[in-house]
């Protein structure tokens, strides 16, 4: 694990839950890297410790601070260091940071150098029992403004849709889409994925609100992977 890696940014994704999803490039290329920006240090922090990898330098870099890091990191690459960028949990860019630094490195002909590894949707796609030849991946609906006019773009996708959504939103989100006549379309709610409760309800979208409704709380993270309007 002591090569030197080549100044470039690198883009690592790291577990969403089981620990044993890192691979061994990810960790080969986090003992290397000169500097691991990071979206959350400590989380960071405590997976190095984990495999036993001392950082060179960790740093912050999220939302707030994107573009002011980006621009840093990339001077950095360009005086000869590497730069693993990571996420909190998953792969960068994936409705987590990574899209600014991905596109400064690209302006100013930086290398970029994507590692394949977890990601919470396509475990969920895989597993779904629904068509996978096309699928849109949508990330995390609007939480107020253009809310409804994002999910009535949604629904009129043909293919299978795949979003994310919060605990405590997730149930909101089930009643506007049967309000919208979403109702009897097929739904595979994931949760949890990689963990130690993880849970698929497929179902129609109207079943599964109802099983979730039942419940006192919902908890833990959920992937909906939802049939498209040309497969119901």
């Amino acid at each position: 694990m002591g090569e030197r890696l080549e100044p470039a940014v690198y883009l690592v994704p790291v577990p969403i839950g089981n620990r044993d999803d890192i691979t061994l490039r990810a960790l080969k290329t986090l003992q290397a890297a000169d500097i691991i920006a990071s979206e959350d240090t400590r989380t960071t922090g405590h997976l190095l410790a984990l495999y036993g990898i001392k950082a060179h330098r960790l740093q912050s870099y999220y939302d707030y601070n994107e573009e002011q890091r980006a621009h840093e990191l990339i001077a950095a690459v360009q005086q000869g260091f590497s730069v693993a960028i990571v996420s909190e949990a998953g792969s960068p860019c994936i409705s987590d940071p990574g899209y600014r630094i991905v596109r400064a490195a690209i302006e100013s002909s930086t290398k970029v150098v994507p590692l394949p590894g977890a990601t919470a949707f396509v475990p969920a796609l895989t597993a779904s029992g629904l068509p996978l030849h096309r699928f849109m991946f949508v990330g995390f609906p609007p939480q107020s403004k253009g809310r409804q006019a994002f999910l009535r773009k949604v629904l009129l996708h043909e293919e299978t849709v795949v979003m994310y959504e919060s605990s405590h939103r997730v149930c909101s989100l089930l009643e506007e889409l049967v309000a919208l006549g979403a109702g009897k379309r097929r739904l595979c709610v994931a949760r949890e994925i990689t963990k130690v409760h993880e849970e698929f309800i497929r179902d129609y979208l109207e079943h599964c609100l109802s099983r979730l409704a039942a419940r006192p709380s919902q908890k833990g993270e959920f992937v909906l992977v939802l049939e498209g309007k040309g497969e119901s």
